[in-house]
């Protein structure tokens, strides 16, 4: 785990430095300058082109991460990137014409009830295009170990980037529709600088032959659109839907509620980067033993830090919308149940990456079909019930159902089980903090309140976590850092 706990601290401190950006951005640019109808049609355009990733990507970006380590040879792998990079044509190409062709029937269709994002409709699949070569670019990086430049490109680059057109429209520069359709300049610089890095790494000789297992690596991407599509409709299409609607206020709402939650993720982001890859390694060379381990371990650390953020996050809620500009309080309930959506999410360790590296990867599609329309339906159910606090509802319904079944099947095909006594004392020192410290209550400014309670609840939660050993990994680091200062472990 030294290389994953090096990249991944890295990783996480660029990941919340491109979040204390965003914070910024989220919590009160986009509120004052943009306000909650604008700011629903950004969540939806950016939902909408996240959507389109998987498909224009092709799967690539997946494909990439299994496949590198099996070439052994120069020219295989030349000959494999170079296949990686066009195969995305085969659906870009003809989805391109369809838009161009078909722009008013899609406009008349999807759009009927939000004329007000008909506009800027074409924005969607040009920032999707952007995304899905960024991923492949990324994807070419963290195969060679080097994921923290592309973490800051997308973390940091275009969240400044972002602000900056931010201040544009506040400053006369920039108007909101010209600031809206910037972002397809924005995501074309995150593409550019992912891609001029990744060939910095290594310039590929561009082959343009068959590779020799064609049809494996064809089936594998095709099917990842699937899988890789299925993960994004869970996180995007609540947005997408609520634009769909026309809800755009309240997709503004909905946005700041996204964005607090998502926070919780971070550290299963940043330290699932570099565990990929590794993982891939680990099947590929049926190192088991391995494996388990190292799913035990990437569970029980994630749980450890992403409770830590949950209950920073459920416990100062209150106080943080004091401090957000434009009334967007009424996104509490559905923070609870976002936040909880994503711990299920961060207590799963590297489930994903082991379900794509396993010869039953496209077995489990089946289910993840099934749930996206079960997604849907909720939505369609839940939206006109309780607006975006009922679409945060059919989202955790649909996140933990996936889940779930990802589970059983990691555990039913493979014997790996992420999950140890550790799991339920560590969910034991979470549950009970919170209902200590919940009803806890200060009379003084927010963000004094925040540093207080905060100041309470987390060193109190380090060191349970240190006393029972949640996590081997965290309380090594811990005993390193203690030694550094002068203390020996025992």
């Amino acid at each position: 785990m030294g290389i994953v706990l090096k990249q991944s601290a890295a990783n996480t401190v660029v990941t919340y430095i491109g979040f204390a950006i965003g914070a910024v951005n989220t919590l009160f640019l986009y509120t004052t300058i943009l306000g909650k109808k604008d700011y629903g049609i950004v969540g939806f355009i950016l939902s909408g082109g996240a959507l389109m990733m998987p498909i224009l990507a092709f799967g690539v970006h997946n494909t990439l991460v299994r496949f590198f380590s099996r070439y052994k040879t120069e020219k295989e792998r030349e000959t494999f990137l170079s296949f990686m990079l066009v195969l995305p044509l085969v659906v870009i190409l003809p989805l391109g014409l369809f838009c161009l062709l078909g722009s008013d029937f899609i406009v008349h269709t999807l759009m009927a009830r939000n004329p007000a994002a008909q506009p800027f409709l074409w924005t969607i699949p040009a920032i999707g295009l952007f995304m899905a070569y960024f991923e492949i670019f990324y994807a070419w990086a963290k195969v060679h170990m080097k994921s923290v430049f592309g973490n800051l490109i997308s973390e940091v680059l275009v969240r400044v980037m972002v602000m900056a057109g931010l201040f544009g429209v506040s400053y006369g520069w920039l108007t909101k529709a010209a600031f809206i359709e910037a972002l397809v300049v924005i995501y074309g610089c995150q593409w550019l600088a992912m891609m001029l890095f990744a060939l910095s790494i290594k310039k590929p000789v561009l082959r343009f032959e068959r590779p020799k297992n064609l049809k494996e690596l064809s089936v594998y991407s095709l099917t990842t659109i699937l899988s890789g599509g299925i993960a994004v409709l869970l996180v995007e299409l609540d947005k997408v839907l609520l634009g769909m609607y026309g809800l755009n206020e309240s997709n503004g709402i909905y946005n700041i509620a996204i964005f607090i939650s998502t926070v919780i993720a971070v550290p299963s982001r940043s330290m699932l980067q570099i565990i990929a890859p590794i993982t891939a390694k680990l099947m590929s060379e049926e190192k088991y033993d391995e494996l388990n381990t190292l799913y035990k371990k990437s569970a029980i650390t994630l749980q450890y830090f992403g409770g830590a953020i949950l209950l920073l996050i459920f416990l100062n809620i209150e106080q943080m919308y004091r401090l957000i500009p434009g009334n967007y309080e009424a996104g509490t309930i559905a923070i609870f149940l976002l936040g909880v959506s994503k711990f299920y999410d961060v207590m799963l360790g590297n489930n994903n990456a082991i379900i794509l590296n396993t010869k039953y990867f496209r077995s489990v599609l089946a289910f993840g079909v099934l749930l996206v329309v079960l997604m849907i339906v909720l939505n369609m159910i839940f939206i006109p019930m309780d607006d975006f606090t009922g679409s945060a509802l059919a989202t955790l319904l649909s996140v933990m159902c996936y889940n779930t079944v990802k589970l059983w099947f990691v555990v039913r095909k493979t014997g790996l089980y992420p999950f140890t006594l550790k799991t339920l004392w560590s969910l034991g020192i979470i549950g009970v903090l919170f209902l200590l410290f919940f009803f806890w209550d200060f009379g003084f400014h927010p963000i004094v309140n925040i540093v207080l309670k905060s100041a309470a609840v987390l060193p109190l939660y380090v060191v349970l976590n240190y006393v029972l050993k949640i996590s081997p990994d965290v309380n090594d680091l811990f005993g390193k850092i203690l030694e550094r200062v002068g203390y020996r472990r025992a």
